[in-house]
């Protein structure tokens, strides 16, 4: 008699999906839009920089805080907020968070 382990492994993908550690390995895919890399400097009050590369070292920043809700990944740091894509690992956006 076999056994239906399709719940399981579907909870093991949803886990698995789910840890920061799956962006951490896929952060040389990370990228932005020009607009979105316009957005991004207006919102964070950059000047002529990577934002790309500015991103990712605040992503892999050991006191980041990384979350998933939905499609979409956030990152947390010293009152900044980056919202990276799930699927194509791109920067959304990133502004300062609300208080």
């Amino acid at each position: 008699m076999a056994v239906d382990n399709s719940h399981k492994n579907q909870k093991e993908n949803l886990e698995k999906m789910n840890n920061p550690e799956e962006l951490i390995k896929s952060l040389s895919k990370l990228h932005t839009t020009k607009m979105g890399e316009e957005r991004i400097k207006r919102n964070l009050n950059l000047s002529e920089c990577d934002v790309v590369k500015y991103c990712r070292q605040i992503i892999t920043s050991k006191d980041c805080n990384i979350t998933k809700q939905g499609k979409n990944w956030y990152c947390r740091k010293d009152g900044i907020v980056i919202t990276v894509n799930s699927y194509s690992i791109t920067i959304i956006t990133a502004h300062i968070e609300k208080k």
